[in-house]
């Protein structure tokens, strides 16, 4: 088993996600896939520090993720993905990782004169109109989507969203 768990998230690895859903996803590490965070020493040694305790942490490059995966590097682990573009999620699935739950958690909140290009799917989700042929990709592919900030939030699967 490889990857158990993802999640779309603006802020990527923060107290939510380090307490709250690494110890319910089981997973072993923790991989944040975002190229301008893995490429700041200081946004990276920032992120270190919400490590969940247990875990261990890759902060990297798609690039990198991507020749990780293929090479099976991340086999016999859990891994939990974070990032905060689903197109990264979809290229992973097309390379052959299987991924059973994306979980739609936290976007930036668009301004007035962006918020025709947003459909809101909750008080702290925003999904761009231009990323929901990605999401539906994904959704075809088997993965099931949820709008869910924290676990003890009701899941609101995407199909309700009226994409």
């Amino acid at each position: 088993m490889s990857i158990v768990l993802a999640r779309l998230d603006n802020r990527l690895l923060h107290g939510i996600v380090a307490s709250m859903w690494t110890p319910r996803s089981g997973a072993t590490r923790v991989m944040v896939i975002d190229d301008e965070t893995a490429n700041d020493p200081v946004k990276k040694d920032a992120m270190r520090m919400s490590k969940p305790a247990g875990t261990s942490l890759s902060i990297i490059n798609q690039e990198t993720a991507f020749g990780n995966f293929k090479i099976k590097k991340y086999d016999g682990q859990k891994v939990f993905v974070i990032c905060n573009s689903p197109q990264i999620i979809l290229d992973l699935i097309k390379q052959g990782e299987k991924i059973g739950k994306l979980i739609l958690g936290g976007s930036v909140t668009p301004g007035d004169e962006e918020k025709a290009d947003y459909i809101k799917a909750s008080d702290r989700m925003y999904i761009k109109k231009s990323d929901v042929p990605v999401l539906k990709e994904i959704a075809a592919s088997g993965t099931e989507i949820v709008v869910q900030y924290v676990p003890v939030d009701s899941p609101v699967p995407m199909s309700k969203l009226h994409l």
